[in-house]
């Protein structure tokens, strides 16, 4: 049921619009005077308002740019027995959802109000929807409080709202795409399309048709016309993943779309502009690429107007336990449950651990970790056994590399002892009696031990 306002200054039309909408279970607000209608929008709140365009006091136009400007989510339909084509141009360009000519048929309004109303609910949904997408992009979704991420996270957020070309750099599994879809979502093309492409996952002349579009019989399989997705993306962002696995020939074509901002499709014999800003990533270093003439150099300037490098996460394990607490909460939002919570344990684990895959991999250990534990509680136990494996065998040879390597065994207990004493000596607030009892030997022992020259 929607609530809908009717205006028109003549009773009788008034009356027959309130019974068709009320025919389909919608709540109607009737008025014979606009100005009147016009004051209680605000508390009314309508989904549709219905306004003759001819009215004495005020116009549905005027309703409709009243409503234009103080109701956004309002659709507004006019009716009119002065049916014209510059009527309806007028109307449409003022942002009226439709208009309808009287007489009408009974059924041609109510589908009308039901189309608006269709139109409305994917409008809302359209928004939440992409109040959803920027949450989820949002750059605090970026984890880490490392130096290597600030500095990140102060890049990104000053060139976020720019058309600046970005190059983002590092290897797989570091978050490269989640920067790229933040940067769109935090940018004035947020409205329009991201579109994103592997650019290895897909042979050279699939990726020249993917990218640029083809005409009608430029190759065989090309029986109709094509939009590449630089024409999808036009007014919004393109990512091209792995633009370091493009062919030679690809990237003199995309350095053309860079310089001149337009595309021309397989078999085409004319361009068309665009307006996209375009973000790369790599998961390799170009330079040594760019040395035995495998990329463009002057594709990479074109690219690298803003290089953007992506820690790997061994470089950054001090960030382990903040990423581990966001995946558990990740988790838990797509359960609908309540977070798993983590044995210290298996938290230091996971910091010794030197993660080839990045934070995908992590995410991956958390996902089977919340899987397979007991009673919301993850183990070590719980871990990929390579990860505990790995992390252990580093913890061992932390270990061993802080021995004193070089001293004879009984200078090594020796001096083990002296420190255990020192420590009890110290808990004991510096007692001799108090610390000889904790530790269960005689004075003479203690201070014997404590200074082998002291003899009793």
């Amino acid at each position: 049921m929607a609530k809908i306002i009717i205006i028109d200054d003549e009773p009788a039309m008034v009356e027959v619009i309130v019974t068709l909408c009320r025919e389909k279970g919608h709540q109607v607000f009737p008025f014979n005077s606009a100005p009147r209608a016009v004051e209680q929008l605000d508390s009314i709140s309508p989904q549709v308002v219905i306004a003759d365009i001819k009215m004495e006091t005020m116009t549905g136009f005027d309703v409709l740019r009243h409503v234009r400007e103080h109701h956004r989510q309002t659709a507004v339909i006019l009716i009119t027995a002065y049916a014209s084509v510059e009527t309806a141009v007028e109307a449409m360009k003022m942002g009226a959802y439709d208009y309808v000519t009287k007489p009408f048929k009974i059924d041609e309004l109510q589908m009308t109000v039901q189309r608006a109303l269709d139109y409305q609910a994917a409008l809302r949904e359209n928004v939440y929807l992409r109040k959803e997408l920027k949450n989820k992009y949002r750059f605090e979704n970026i984890i880490g409080t490392s130096r290597a991420m600030q500095q990140v996270y102060n890049l990104i957020n000053k060139v976020a709202d720019t058309d600046s070309t970005v190059l983002i750099q590092g290897e797989s599994g570091t978050g490269k795409e989640l920067v790229a879809r933040g940067l769109h979502f935090n940018s004035n093309r947020q409205h329009h399309p991201f579109v994103a492409i592997n650019c290895s996952a897909l042979p050279e002349n699939l990726l020249e048709s993917e990218l640029f579009g083809h005409k009608r019989g430029a190759f065989t399989g090309a029986v109709a016309d094509k939009r590449g997705l630089f024409e999808e993306a036009n007014l919004g962002t393109i990512f091209l993943d792995e633009v370091n696995s493009m062919a030679t020939s690809l990237q003199t074509k995309l350095l053309r779309v860079l310089q001149e901002r337009e595309v021309r499709r397989v078999g085409d014999n004319k361009s068309s502009p665009v307006n996209v800003r375009v973000v790369g990533a790599t998961n390799e270093p170009l330079q040594p690429k760019m040395k035995d003439g495998t990329f463009r150099e002057d594709l990479y300037y074109r690219l690298a107007v803003i290089p953007v490098e992506i820690p790997p996460l061994r470089e950054r394990l001090d960030d382990v336990p903040l990423l581990v607490n966001h995946f558990l909460q990740k988790q838990a939002s797509a359960s609908g449950g309540e977070a798993n919570k983590i044995d210290p344990e298996a938290v230091d684990i996971l910091c010794h651990y030197d993660y080839p895959g990045n934070v995908r991999e992590l995410e991956n250990a958390i996902e089977r970790a919340c899987a397979l534990c007991e009673d919301d509680m993850i183990l070590p136990t719980d871990l990929p056994p390579a990860i505990v494996a790995a992390a252990r065998g580093e913890k061992a040879e932390q270990a061993i590399a802080a021995m004193p390597i070089g001293q004879t065994l009984d200078d090594y207990i020796q001096q083990q002892e002296r420190g255990y004493i020192e420590a009890t000596l110290a808990h004991s607030g510096g007692s001799r009696e108090k610390a000889a009892s904790m530790l269960g030997i005689s004075m003479a022992t203690l201070y014997r031990k404590v200074d082998p020259k002291h003899k009793k």
